[in-house]
């Protein structure tokens, strides 16, 4: 490899590097995306490499680096283009959603690029299509997903020879009519936008084989769809459709339609019956007048709105109805009418307990419970909950479901999905008749029918190649079927059968309202094993498992069923109904493999871990994180944390609780509400940030001595006697025990603890806010400051404190950064003690300083302090209804 090559001009200025261009060059393939500096590569590259990259046909640049505008400009100059990449999203933010790229413009020399064929700009900040890119001719695939875009330009029908445009995830809320004249076009995606209609030349698209317009705000849809003969997959889910043309039944290659999650009341018999339909989530044979709040926001938009602040946990309705926005996100549409009289409803948001919420099978939870009190008040109409989510990663063979809670089981509701606001908030919409527990949940598919006394069929929405047929005389009362599908990875079923021969077909989990048996026998066809065919299977090989859903054993009954075999299929029949899985493995017993590998597929593997800011190593973050995301997080954790000390992998199930507990002479030193006697309760789901940051002290003289210690991580309850020794992870009959990882603090020099003893004198005592809404004193705000970092200034600055103040500041407290953010703290503090609404101000300062975990722990203190006021004044008989129960025995 030859040396990086000094290249530049006049002393002063900035020097090129160039690079050798055969290290990057692979062949006519450039891939700079992999490099933080990828584009500033490119430009060395070009300037010391013009001539060789010339000829380069695909080229790949990150549009998160501050020089992809410079490498912009000179790609015109590649004139032998034949695939572009000019992506964002490659980096992650903490909640782990992509970060758009910078690039919102191109240079109109761009248009040189004639040779190119494939363009992808997404994850951009895109807000119109620039112009040079319709005069690319010759682009057959162009990729414009998670942009800005509000429209597509009318000269879009030049590109005739594309046949893939994708423009999901944008802004878009009308198409032109010129997409029309796309007519080699195959895949058109379009989802996740805005929009309120399609043209009706879009039936001109002759070629189209897939068409994704779900996740709109579409009310129809123009009949020329029929006309797409090619047409084999049609998304139209999540959207706001009341009708759909009864010609989409006549398509001769359409083999999946997905109307989930629409306004459907009624669905033309030619489209009913067909197999490949989906349409879950629809009001299906409710008549319109019953249900007046569904008829859209436009009813919604006519009533009054209230808007209930964070420390406020009830609000009132009354028969003219409202719309109520609650400060976590949720929203209600009382319709008018829905209540006679006033009412007052309470509500409050509650941690999921493992013990009360009972998970389904591979269910995930994507939300807090939500709580709506009095419990069971009845409603004269019903009631539309918006609840936020966090969406779930994959969407593939999952639904996200609203489920409720009727004081004794957990009930799935009709939902909808919606994405509304600036930022495209996931909420789950529903209907509800009357109000209890609330939370939202991601479980696999459910497909159902209703088998009358004629028989029917049912088909899998997942797997197509999975059916129930139920012969004529099955039952003498219809009954209410269901079905699940759960895919498995042939790798890791492998991995824990500890055999590469073994293969097995997707789990199929069958239920039914009756508890009585099938009068006569149904048929089930399940493919075979990925893989096996029927002219290659050893049949002493293939195992047909039936499983228990309550106990999850599972036994073989190939030798009680006639197992009939085709060249993909498996059929058999039975009379009730459970759990079906086909195996094709060398082993000769599979029930207990079966049975591991099942547990095995609902746990996840995750790593604790125990970090200590480089700062301040008495401030500790603990975390509980999945497996394949440990190394990202460390990675983006590095430069604030020390460490990091990740435990051993362990395996845990969704929901389950474990314990972060503190020994041999480590504390917490404030409280929490998830805090007992040193131990701080987690619950583990794998979608959620399951960590908890705290200040760790010791009652050891520091001055002498540093500090060694440990935190523990324990499953369910705590031990009742801690061990001494647990400086590594114990071997022993305590399953309990999950990892110990050390905590060090180190030894203070005496200067320094003279100096912090100093500082913590002169601060005097304070009290923000009041008893009712809760206090923040000194020491709050000390625990508060230690959060802090150079960001200080501009928490100042939010805060209404001056810059020449903040500057004083600085320059009184030269090279101690906690001074400087402590006096700075306290001397804001001491302006506004007597200022009611301070505490919220701090709160707003921290959010618009982007330090929301901060904000977040100011709130969780105020709230903990407002449960401690109510439980002393109820305590002391001093509330409100023990002064009325006073007055009415005074009274008496």
């Amino acid at each position: 490899m030859e040396e990086p090559l000094e290249m530049g001009g006049a002393q002063g200025e900035e020097s090129l590097v160039a690079y050798d261009v055969n290290s990057h060059l692979a062949d006519n393939r450039l891939n700079l995306d992999v490099y933080p500096d990828g584009c500033s590569k490119f430009l060395a590259l070009f300037e010391g490499s013009r001539e060789k990259l010339l000829h380069v046909e695909f080229l790949r640049l990150n549009c998160s680096e501050e020089h992809i505008s410079a490498a912009v400009q000179v790609l015109p100059f590649l004139t032998s283009l034949r695939s572009l990449v000019l992506r964002g999203g490659i980096t992650r933010d903490e909640a782990g959603a992509c970060q758009r790229g910078i690039l919102i413009s191109l240079p109109l020399d761009f248009r040189n690029l004639t040779c190119l064929t494939h363009l992808d700009l997404s994850f951009n900040n895109f807000l119109a299509l620039p112009d040079c890119i319709t005069e690319l001719v010759n682009l057959t695939m162009l990729s414009l997903c998670h942009n800005q875009l509000l429209g597509l330009p009318k000269g879009i029908g030049r590109l005739k020879k594309l046949t893939l445009l994708s423009v999901m995830a944008n802004r878009l809320q009308d198409l032109p009519c010129s997409i029309g004249k796309l007519t080699a076009l195959e895949t058109f995606d379009a989802s996740e936008n805005a929009l309120e209609s399609i043209p009706v030349e879009i039936g001109k698209l002759r070629s189209c084989t897939e068409l994704n317009l779900s996740g709109n705000q579409l009310t129809v849809i123009p009949d020329s769809l029929a006309n797409l003969l090619s047409l084999r997959e049609l998304h139209l889910h999540s959207n706001s459709l009341v009708a759909v043309p009864v010609g989409l039944a006549n398509l001769p290659n359409l083999s999946k339609l997905d109307l989930q999650n629409n306004c459907l009341r009624f669905i033309p018999p030619e489209i009913q019956k067909c197999s490949f339909v989906q349409l879950r989530g629809n009001p299906l044979g409710q008549p319109q007048d019953l249900k007046p709040q569904q008829q859209g926001d436009s009813v919604c938009r006519e009533l009054q709105c209230l808007y209930v602040a964070q420390e406020e946990d009830c609000f009132t309705v009354t028969s003219k109805g409202c719309r109520v926005f609650l400060s976590c996100g949720t929203c209600f549409c009382f319709p008018q009418g829905a209540v006679s009289s006033l009412v007052v409803i309470q509500y409050r948001r509650l941690a999921p307990d493992p013990q009360w919420v009972k998970l389904q099978h591979h269910d995930v939870l994507l939300s807090e419970i939500l709580e709506l009190k009095p419990h069971g008040i009845k409603f004269l109409q019903e009631v539309q909950l918006w609840m936020p989510y966090i969406p779930p990663r994959v969407f593939r063979r999952r639904e996200v479901v609203i489920r409720t809670f009727s004081g004794q089981s957990w009930n799935d509701l009709s939902t909808k999905l919606e994405l509304k606001g600036k930022h495209k908030q996931h909420l789950a919409c529903c209907n509800v008749p009357h109000f209890s527990w609330f939370l939202v949940v991601s479980q696999l598919v459910e497909d159902q029918c209703n088998i009358p006394q004629e028989g029917g069929m049912l088909v899998s929405s997942v797997e197509p190649a999975i059916k129930v047929r139920f012969p004529p005389g099955v039952t003498e009362e219809t009954r209410s079927v269901k079905m699940q599908v759960l895919p498995v990875d042939i790798e890791k079923l492998q991995e824990i059968a500890h055999d590469l021969d073994t293969r097995a077909s997707p789990l199929l989990c069958l239920s039914q309202s009756s508890a009585t048996q099938f009068l006569r026998p149904v048929k089930i066809q399940l493919p075979l094993p990925y893989g096996i065919t029927g002219q290659s299977l050893e049949r002493s090989r293939l195992h047909l498992l039936h499983g228990d859903p309550l106990a999850e054993t599972w036994s073989d009954i190939t030798d009680q069923v006639l197992l009939e075999v085709s060249h993909i299929y498996a059929c058999f029949e039975v009379q009730h109904f459970s759990w079906y899985w086909l195996w094709y493995t060398t082993k000769q017993y599979v029930g207990g493999i079966a049975k591991k590998v099942y547990e095995r597929l609902r746990m996840y593997q995750v790593n604790f871990l125990a970090l200590q800011r480089k700062r301040d190593p008495e401030q500790v973050l603990l975390q509980c994180v999945p497996k394949h995301k440990v190394d990202s997080v460390l990675k983006r954790l590095y430069d604030r944390y020390q460490g990091p000390e990740p435990s051993d992998l362990v395996e845990m199930f969704e929901g389950e609780q474990f314990f972060a507990a503190f020994e041999r002479g480590l504390d917490i030193d404030a409280d929490r509400p998830d805090c007992v006697a040193g131990r701080i309760s987690f619950i583990f789901y794998s979608h959620m940030k399951n960590q908890k940051e705290v200040y760790v002290t010791s009652d050891v003289n520091r001055k002498e001595q540093s500090v060694k210690g440990q935190v523990s991580f324990y499953r369910g309850a705590m031990p009742e006697s801690i061990p001494e020794d647990v400086t590594r992870k114990r071997k022993g009959p305590d399953s309990h025990w999950l990892a110990t990882l050390p905590i060090k603090l180190p030894k203070l020099k005496s200067a320094v603890g003279e100096h912090q003893n100093r500082k913590c004198q002169s601060f005097p005592p304070l009290n923000l806010g009041n008893a009712e809404t809760g206090y923040l004193t000194e020491a709050n705000l000390l625990s508060i400051a230690r959060r802090i970092g150079i960001d200080w200034r501009s928490i100042g600055l939010n805060l209404g404190l001056s810059f020449q103040h903040l500057e004083r500041i600085s320059y009184n407290n030269k090279e101690d950064l906690d001074r400087q953010i402590q006096e700075m703290l306290f001397s804001w503090a001491t302006q506004n003690i007597d200022n009611q609404d301070c505490v919220k101000k701090l709160i707003t300062a921290m959010e618009e300083s982007s330090r929301q975990d901060i904000a977040d722990e100011i709130q969780t203190i105020i709230q903990l302090g407002k449960q401690k006021y109510s439980a002393s004044i109820h305590r002391l008989g001093l509330d409100r209804k023990s002064s009325n129960e006073d007055s009415a025995m005074a009274t008496g």
